[in-house]
């Protein structure tokens, strides 16, 4: 944004909204990264990163298609 600010969204919505010093931590963070580490460190900075139950998900029966 144009007074720094850096606003994470997902679809289109917002998810989170970084100011001052973390807004430039994570501008850096995100320079020269590939976008799967992007990927990872958006997930991290909203608290939406894997939780561990994503390989027992798929062994349920409804997702044996």
């Amino acid at each position: 944004m144009k007074n720094g600010d850096v606003q994470v969204t997902h679809h289109g919505r917002p998810a989170s909204m970084l100011r001052g010093r973390d807004a430039v931590a994570f501008l850096a963070e995100m320079d020269g990264a590939d976008a799967e580490s992007q990927q990872q460190a958006m997930a991290r900075l909203t608290g939406n990163y894997k939780r561990g139950n994503e390989r027992k998900a798929g062994e349920h029966a409804r997702n044996q298609r």
